[in-house]
Formats: structure tokens, C-alpha cells, sequence
């Protein structure tokens, strides 16, 4: 706190010592203190701190902007290639439609013949039925024939 109550505005002890002293009297302003270093080494010490901190942070800043322009470009990758995919899978699905249009239409051209198949089935169907019968009643009629031979 400076003299009137209100807060400094470096209130961290490491800015103050950065600054030059505890109250945060300023930049320019003389430091009664004894074991502080001449103005001059102080200057060039806080100037070579701040070039160091803006390095740094220019390091940090390069980094994240690396790091998400690296993410934008992964992405750019996936939305490339799920693209692609579907291209694929599009040409895939135009394949099967014209082939299932291709099977309709002979299956549509074969649909007389099977009906005719389907007839013959009923057909032969009815035949044995009438075999069946007919075996039943000549197997009768061969049993009231050997009845009448036999009397």
C-alpha cells in the first residue's frame, strides 16, 4: 500500500523487485535503499529480464499457435479424407442401385416363366393326386378281379 491506503499497482513481491523496490516508487525514481544496485545495473538487469520474459512468452505464444494450426490441419486431413469415404461409399451405393434395378428387370422378365413353373407344379400337383387315386382303384378293382377268378 502507497502512502494515501490505496494498493500499488505491482501489489506481487517478485514486480516489485522487478520494478526496483517494495512501495513501487517507479521507473527513473531513486531507491534510498543501501544494498540495491546502482541505476544503470538495475536498468540493464530489469531490460534483460524483460527481454527474457517476452522471449519467453513469444516462445509460449509460438507453440500454442503451432499446436492449433497442427489441430486445424488434422482436421483439415479428417474432413479430407471422411470426404473421401464418402465418395466411396456414394459410388458404392450408385453400384447397387443399378444392380438391383438390373435384377428387377430380369426378374420381371422372368416372372411369365416362372408363372408357368409355378402352374406345372399345381399341375403335376393334381396329376399324382389322380395317380394316387387311380393306383388306389385299380389296386380294388385287381382285388375284386382275383375274387371272381378264384370263385
Amino acid at each position: 500500500m502507497t502512502k494515501r491506503g490505496k494498493q500499488s499497482k505491482h501489489s506481487n513481491p517478485t514486480l516489485n523487485s522487478f520494478w526496483g523496490d517494495k512501495k513501487n516508487q517507479g521507473i527513473g525514481q531513486e531507491v534510498k535503499s543501501k544494498d540495491r544496485t546502482p541505476a544503470p545495473q538495475a536498468s540493464k538487469k530489469r531490460i534483460s529480464c524483460l527481454k527474457d520474459t517476452v522471449s519467453k512468452m513469444a516462445m509460449y505464444l509460438m507453440a500454442k499457435l503451432t499446436a492449433t494450426s497442427e489441430d486445424y490441419e488434422l482436421l483439415e486431413n479428417m474432413n479430407k479424407m471422411t470426404s473421401l469415404k464418402y465418395l466411396e461409399m456414394k459410388d458404392i451405393s450408385v453400384n447397387l442401385s443399378r444392380s438391383l434395378k438390373d435384377l428387377n428387370q430380369k426378374y420381371s422378365a422372368l416372372q411369365p416363366y416362372l408363372d408357368q413353373i409355378t402352374l406345372i407344379r399345381e399341375q403335376i400337383a393334381a396329376f399324382e393326386q389322380a395317380a394316387y387315386k387311380l393306383d388306389a382303384y385299380l389296386k380294388k378293382l385287381e382285388a375284386k378281379y382275383k375274387k371272381l377268378e378264384r370263385q
